[in-house]
């Protein structure tokens, strides 16, 4: 997938518990490598249908020349090891732990959103050794405060075996399928869905066992109930909320962050915007991000 990022990354193997994750990183021209003593910044990706690490490739970007950027696509996702498994969030937890104590060589900067956000906030509170800071785009356990966020499907029909392959292949491996997944539920705006976004989206879809993780994701089996680790975090946060974000609601999510009033130090709306702000609105994201950096 290393076509769908900008000129000059390249793929960096990284090896954890449950295999080969791979992470996008800059190799040179056109960028100039930063110092091998500078600041790691990761950008993790959300989970769904198609998700990889392109999510954060129009923003990433403007980085490059400061941090040590590294934008992995996680374990069942994009180009990295798919394990045919029952993925829960502890595997996440995991490897994400594995990758920051790998890669890092002091505490991350770590910029995550939607579930994969919720994940790093509640390793954050558990392991707060790993992170420097924290900037989270409409972070959800999607169970937040007993509130179930609503499953993609059925639970009866995703249960089925056979079955729930058969939505995937349906739902999520063909062009018209996934451009509809964008405008539908991901864009505030479906006009800002670009063919090169369908196609990212498409080829992370048809990696081979790539159901796995987003049969897991879609029969609820990540859910948890982020209200229960944010008054531990004592992670310096910034969250980021898309309101038309769906799903996922910006009140919900503001009840949430109002938890932890100390260390979750701003909590912004962005109008006009649905969950990838990354893709939807990069350059008020990159804005937002640019903001949050220079105070940290």
């Amino acid at each position: 997938m290393l076509q769908f990022h900008p000129p000059g990354m390249g793929q960096q193997i990284v090896q954890t518990s449950l295999g080969e994750i791979v992470c996008y990183v800059p190799m040179g021209a056109p960028w100039s490598l930063p110092a091998p003593d500078a600041q790691p910044l990761i950008f993790l990706h959300n989970f769904g249908g198609g998700a990889s690490a392109y999510e954060w490739s129009k923003v990433y970007p403007a980085f490059l020349d400061a941090y040590r950027v590294m934008a992995p696509d996680l374990i069942g996702w994009g180009q990295s090891a798919h394990p045919v498994r029952d993925y829960r969030v502890e595997d996440y937890l995991m490897m994400l732990t594995e990758f920051l104590k790998e890669t890092c060589d002091r505490p991350a900067i770590v910029v995550a959103s939607s579930l994969t956000g919720a994940i790093a906030l509640r390793l954050a509170a558990q392991r707060p050794d790993l992170f420097k800071a924290l900037f989270l785009v409409c972070p959800s356990g999607f169970a937040d405060l007993g509130q179930d966020a609503g499953r993609r499907l059925p639970l009866q029909a995703i249960g089925l075996p056979l079955l729930d392959q058969l939505i995937y292949s349906i739902g999520a491996m063909n062009q018209v399928a996934v451009r509809s997944f964008l405008e539908r539920f991901l864009f505030a705006n479906p006009n800002r869905v670009s063919p090169e976004m369908v196609a990212a989206y498409l080829e992370s879809a048809q990696q081979p066992n790539a159901q796995y993780s987003a049969l897991a994701f879609l029969r609820g089996d990540l859910y948890f109930d982020l209200a229960s680790y944010v008054p531990q975090l004592t992670t310096p946060t910034t969250i980021v909320w898309g309101e038309n974000a769906q799903f996922i609601n910006a009140d919900l999510g503001q009840r949430v962050a109002k938890l932890n009033s100390t260390y979750i130090q701003a909590f912004v709306k962005v109008p006009n915007s649905g969950v990838l702000l990354s893709l939807e609105q990069p350059a008020i994201a990159i804005a937002l991000l640019q903001q949050f950096l220079s105070q940290h």
